[in-house]
This record gives structure tokens, sequence and C-alpha cells, in this order.
């Protein structure tokens, strides 16, 4: 199965790593597989979707950690030395690339946006923010396989053509892991995941009070949207869960439609925002760095502005 392999604990952002390491492995001339945890049934879907071939890990036992799949992953890598290993960068996958990839004693680009194969000497060119979102770097990895791991929203979904076959396969179960989770707390969570919403209303420091935030929830509601927002908002004051922080040290979003409410819109947080199809920003500053990187800005006092805004939609 040597070609290029990805791996994604949820099966949205395997749809999204099989876009990508379907452009590779046709460039490769090579295979695509698949590996995840996943039902034999909703594995055979990912052929569609261009995966040659699925690795399924097996169901863990009571309470055990994620990270009891290292072992079994690095053994298989081990065995099969596939060319690429593309990893989807959420919470726990760039936790679980770091650790695969000091196994295997190769190189990992971490949060990696771009990738295309050096048509010279065939070699994986993978490029990722550096500086706080100002400047590119672009990477190289010498060893085998070369790894990344992908933030979620990087690549549109791979989409269906066709019915698809392919070869499902289910790897050994896990050793016994030395770390075992002993309790779980269920994490209230606001909405739906703001990484999907098409409509994002952006809150930031022009919000006096952690009262006002209902201007902005009103406005999602009007547009359909979901509430993110800066660092100070979920770090500093706590005013909102760090999970809907957008920024370089957050989330990366790419709605149709990103509405800034009062947000000045510094590099790292127009990092999280770049990818908009449509941005729009309402700040009483009109020299705030965040109308640089808006189509639509509104030079006004948030406080006013929303109000009018909700009201000309509801009408």
């Amino acid at each position: 199965m040597a070609g290029v392999w990805i791996f994604s604990e949820r099966y949205e952002q395997l749809l999204e790593l099989l876009n990508a390491g379907r452009r590779l492995a046709r460039s490769m001339g090579t295979k695509l597989s698949a590996m995840s945890q996943l039902d034999p049934e909703k594995a055979a879907t990912l052929f569609s979707h261009g995966a040659d071939a699925v690795l399924v890990l097996p169901p863990l036992s009571e309470n055990p950690s994620l990270d009891a799949f290292i072992p079994v992953i690095v053994a298989e890598v081990r065995k099969e030395d596939p060319d690429v290993f593309l990893l989807s960068a959420t919470l726990r996958g760039r936790e679980l690339a770091a650790r695969i990839a000091a196994r295997l004693n190769t190189g990992l680009c971490g949060n990696c946006i771009a990738l295309e194969i050096d048509r010279d000497d065939g070699a994986l060119r993978m490029e990722r923010l550096v500086y706080g979102g100002a400047g590119l770097q672009a990477v190289t990895c010498s060893s085998r396989p070369a790894m990344a791991s992908i933030p979620p929203g990087t690549f549109e979904p791979a989409p269906a053509d066709g019915e698809g076959k392919g070869v499902v396969r289910t790897l050994p179960a896990p050793p016994p892991s030395a770390v075992q989770i002993i309790e779980r707390k269920t994490k209230t969570s606001r909405g739906t995941d703001i990484a999907e919403a098409r409509v994002v209303i952006g809150v930031g420091r022009g919000f006096e009070k952690e009262e006002d935030l209902h201007l902005a929830g009103e406005l999602a509601e009007a547009l359909g949207g979901e509430i993110g927002c800066t660092r100070p908002i979920s770090a500093e004051l706590h005013w909102l869960p760090e999970e809907v922080c957008i920024g370089l040290s957050g989330l990366q979003v790419k709605p149709d439609l990103y509405v800034g409410l009062g947000i000045s819109g510094q590099i790292q947080h127009a990092t999280g925002i770049r990818s908009s199809k449509w941005i729009c920003a309402v700040n009483k500053d009109e020299n705030a760095p965040i109308f640089a990187v808006a189509d639509f800005g509104i030079v006004g006092d948030l406080y006013d502005v929303i109000p009018k805004l909700i009201a000309a939609l509801k009408n």
C-alpha cells in the first residue's frame, strides 16, 4: 500500500484529506489509502471519494486514550512504507502527528496549507504560514514518509464520483496502553462547529461588556450564522469558549460571509479569516487593520451599526 496515506478521526476531515491526497496520488502515479476508526459500511463510502484502500482501526476498549493507536499506526507505516502521510490537524490529530513522526524518525510539516509534487525531483513540497501569517514557508522532507498535518477546512471535501471499489482491511487491536481515561466530562458547546458555518460573526474588544454580546447573537440569528471571537475575548475575558476562537492559535474559518464586529484585525486574527469569500468589518477606527483585508467596511460605533443592520435584515 505504499503511496499516499491519510488519517483523521473525523469523517468530514477525511473527505477533505481525500481531496488533497487524490491530487498527490495522481501526480505521483500511486495509490491513495485512508485510515480511520469507521464501521465497515461507512468505510466503504470512501471509495467513491477517491480512496483505493481503507485501513480501519478497531474499536477501543473501555475508557482508553486515543494514543493507544500510535503503535498500530507506526507498525503499519513501517511495514508498508508509504511515500506521504497526511493527518488532520485537529486538537488530537496534531498530537498524534507529532508523536508518530517522532517514532518514525521523519519530518513533519505542521499546519500545512498547500502541497504539490516537485516536477524536477519528485519531492513533496509543503507550505505553511509563519511569523503570525506574515510569511509563507516552503518545506520539503528528505526522509520517508513525508508527513504533514493539515488544518480542517484547508481543502474542500472530495466529491463522490461514482460507486468506487477497493479493499477494506481491519488493523490489529492495539496493545494495552499505559494511559487510561478515568473519567469523561461533557463540554458544553455553543451552536454548531463554526469551522463549517457558512456565516460567521466575529466578536472583538469593541464590545464593552459581556452582556452586550446579545447584539452579535441577534445579528447571527438574522443571518443564519454562528459566533466566533478573537483570542482576548475567549482567553482573557472568558466571555466565549476557546472552541470559537478564530486566528493563528485558534480556528481557521472559510465561510461565505465573515462579519467582524469591533475587531482591530491584527495579523494573528486575520490569518484565521483570510479564506472567507466575503469579509465585512464594523469598527469605529477608520485606520483599523481589519479594513485592509475586508471587502466591505463600515466605519462606525457597533452599538449604533448592529441594531440598524438587524432591523434592515428583518425588514
